[in-house]
């Protein structure tokens, strides 16, 4: 049997990173992700795709999804579904196709036309996975900046919003992740000593810095510079949690600092109660709809179930038969990728 007829590549184009999976004969062989600095521009995407296993350059089918089509150096995301789409037919050897979610798989050379359906449409590709295995269901994906957050009903998505903006407006898409949101986004004060402190306005730290501290973060999770261009280490990851609170590091001790750590993910934590708590509430959802978690906040997102009394289902667990378990992490940062490159 030819190998390529069998071989699919599924790429997640994103604005900070690459991610792409491996998928032979039906199983997910391999996953990556990759730092990409697409806000310099497409160029970026050449920096990346040097850097990734050699697999990514041979020949396969290429099943493409993205969300780095809302990075600011496009002129809007029309624009942006273009520019990655050509990046993509040009760079990949092999057939391009891209994934356009509610409408499906179109050519590269169509993406302007079906820019709407294709934007940021990643959720889509890992729910309509997940609905082929799980009749009912809600998605958790916590990745490093974002959470979608996707009611699956009868084995299809049932997301009242399709876009970003609609499903900002529904709670389906919840803007914080475990790597890259500022702590100010959704804090604005903090326990300190027996007293509330108001934060610092400013991007001193970002919630990688308090996964790290909790021991949440998991290895290799975190591939963006630090807040303040510095080191990754406990002591300088405290010393930047610190400013938050006006704060230098040697004015609190280790305890105190993990305690303001452990804080902060609990307050991240409550936004993401809300918006879980309206969509399981919809009539459509049985009371024992499980939460299907991935991503790389995929312990969050299990916090979050045991927070709403709900079974949570890791999806390598739903997919277990198609990976190897030594892959497990990845896959399930991957997400997106792994999902286009199965139902391709």
């Amino acid at each position: 049997m030819n190998r390529t007829t069998t071989r699919v590549i599924g790429w997640d184009l994103g604005g900070v990173h690459v991610k792409a999976a491996l998928v032979e004969d039906g199983r997910v062989v391999e996953a990556v992700q990759a730092p990409c600095r697409l806000w310099r521009g497409v160029p970026a995407l050449d920096e990346t795709f040097a850097q990734l296993p050699d697999w990514v350059r041979d020949e396969a089918h290429h099943a493409v999804t993205m969300t780095g089509e809302l990075t600011d150096c496009f002129a809007d995301r029309a624009d942006g579904v273009h520019q990655l789409s050509a990046w993509a037919e040009a760079t990949l050897t092999g057939a391009v196709r891209i994934y356009a979610g509610r409408a499906g798989f179109v050519p590269a050379e169509a993406a302007r036309a079906h820019a709407v359906d294709i934007a940021s449409a990643n959720w889509h590709a890992t729910a309509a996975l997940i609905g082929r295995h799980a009749p009912h269901a809600l998605l958790v994906d916590i990745g490093s900046t974002t959470a979608d957050l996707i009611p699956i009903v009868q084995g299809v998505p049932a997301a009242q919003g399709y876009s970003d903006a609609e499903r900002l407006e529904t709670g389906e898409l919840v803007y914080t992740g475990v790597v890259r949101t500022p702590l100010l986004a959704f804090a604005d004060h903090a326990p300190w000593r027996g007293r509330r402190t108001r934060l610092m306005a400013e991007t001193f730290a970002s919630t990688a810095d308090i996964y790290r501290l909790t021991g949440d973060l998991p290895e290799g999770a975190d591939q963006q510079y630090s807040a303040d261009l510095k080191g990754k280490s406990l002591p300088e990851t405290e010393t930047r949690l610190a400013r938050m609170v006006g704060r230098d590091r040697e004015e609190g001790s280790t305890g105190e600092w993990r305690a303001l750590a452990a804080w902060f993910a609990e307050a991240q934590l409550r936004p993401l109660h809300d918006a879980a708590a309206v969509l399981l509430s919809r009539p459509d959802l049985p009371g024992d709809a499980p939460l299907v978690v991935c991503g790389a906040g995929r312990f969050l997102a299990e916090r979050l179930a045991a927070r709403l009394g709900r079974r949570a289902v890791p999806l390598t667990e739903i997919i277990a038969e198609r990976l190897r378990a030594e892959d497990a992490a990845w896959v399930s940062t991957c997400g997106p990728a792994v999902a286009v490159g199965l139902i391709a």
